[in-house]
């Protein structure tokens, strides 16, 4: 295809090269987003290598009732309204590294800014939440402990 046929192209279909462009510009901000975001997504297996490999703090933002009906072995619930990166709880873990989790992952990405703007060097946030956790057919724990 020469670049006269894709220009004859774009002139006879305005519509479809004005998305063309404007998705490939909404994928391209995106992905630079994350590169400057300051922390990472780890999917469910990563989360349990990160556990068990790293003794990675896991940080449960759900709802208590949500926390209790099933959470990921040793995670510590902390509420969004109630989460200062100068709790003690997360002040001791400053140097290791801290997983965010929710119930989809959207919530999560609001704490990591909070945790990397407080000094913390490795943040990770759980990609989908508990809910990908559930899909990679991972144990949870019901209960507070």
């Amino acid at each position: 295809m020469t670049f006269d046929e894709l220009a004859a192209f774009a002139g006879r279909n305005p519509l479809l090269s004005t998305a063309l462009v404007g998705l490939t510009i909404a994928i391209v901000v995106n992905e630079v987003a994350q590169l400057f975001r300051g922390y990472k997504t780890v999917r469910a297996a990563e989360l349990t290598a990160l556990i068990n490999r790293d003794d990675a703090l896991v940080v449960d933002l759900q709802p208590i009732a949500d926390f209790e009906k099933g959470h990921i072995p040793g995670a510590k619930n902390v509420q969004m309204s109630q989460f200062d990166p100068e709790n003690k709880q997360l002040a001791a873990a400053k140097a290791l590294p801290v997983v965010l989790v929710c119930k989809t992952g959207q919530v999560s990405g609001d704490a990591a800014k909070r945790l990397k703007k407080a000094g913390f060097e490795k943040v990770y946030v759980l990609d989908g939440g508990i809910g990908s956790w559930l899909q990679a057919d991972l144990p949870l724990i019901k209960g507070r402990k």
